[in-house]
């Protein structure tokens, strides 16, 4: 799909701002910056449904951005995925190839070149926690990685003839089950709550060793995407370009 079909087109587009689809509010906070807008939650109906009232104010594309599960079993925490397709509740959607060219060539040029992988990623409408769930995912799929939002941002693109991109980096790696108290206090909105993370070590206190290792996982993921954040920004790879 091109980028654009006719320069009056193009000149519409490229005045439109980028929305940049996440799950969490952290990941929303990374994502801003000049020429985007960010929708986030973590509950796939209040997704749909901001994700639906920014594309009705109008936009140039959309990306999704933000952690996802790892899958293949290589992929360290911190390995950035630049996605070719989705696979998921809706079917395969094909990112756009002329962004997505654009957007791992940003990231080449700089610190995560090692980190980058492109591939196909899959998405799902629940987590998946446990090393056994993400092995037959990747099994069945062979995708790269997971996540909870990209077919929900590229189905709303396809239906709205936008161009999409994914741009995910792997929080947890494909052979880590997680530990009930590292998703306990996420909230509908994406935020985080501590109490019910804090209640549920005091439950089984055991998790804490498991909970402090996804604290670190977390730490690289986010440290790739502030990275790729700025990347992007340096290499305008968040602005539309006309068709050549």
């Amino acid at each position: 799909m091109p980028l654009s079909t006719t320069p009056s087109a193009d000149a519409g587009r490229s005045s439109l701002p980028v929305i940049v689809v996440t799950g969490m509010a952290f990941e929303a906070r990374i994502a801003r910056g000049e020429g985007v807008e960010v929708v986030y939650a973590a509950r796939a109906d209040l997704l749909e449904r901001a994700l639906s009232a920014a594309v009705a104010r109008g936009c140039a594309g959309i990306i999704s951005f933000g952690t996802a599960g790892g899958l293949a079993p290589d992929l360290e925490p911190g390995s950035l995925i630049v996605a070719d397709a989705i696979e998921g509740p809706f079917g395969r959607l094909e990112t756009d190839r002329q962004w997505t060219d654009r957007l791992a060539a940003a990231m080449v040029a700089g610190p995560l070149a090692v980190r980058l992988r492109r591939g196909l990623m899959a998405a799902v409408s629940a987590p998946l926690v446990t090393a056994d769930d993400k092995r037959a995912l990747h099994r069945a799929a062979g995708a790269l990685a997971v996540d909870m939002e990209s077919h929900i941002a590229g189905a709303t693109a396809a239906a709205r003839g936008l161009p999409f991109a994914v741009c995910r980096a792997i929080v947890d790696p494909a052979w880590r089950t997680l530990p009930s108290a590292a998703t306990a206090g996420l909230r509908d909105d994406g935020s985080t709550a501590l109490g019910p993370i804090l209640r549920e070590l005091l439950r089984q206190p055991s998790q804490l060793g498991a909970l402090i290792q996804v604290a670190v996982d977390a730490r690289a993921a986010r440290t790739s995407l502030v990275q790729a954040r700025q990347a992007m920004a340096e290499a305008g790879a968040l602005r539309m370009m006309t068709a050549v």
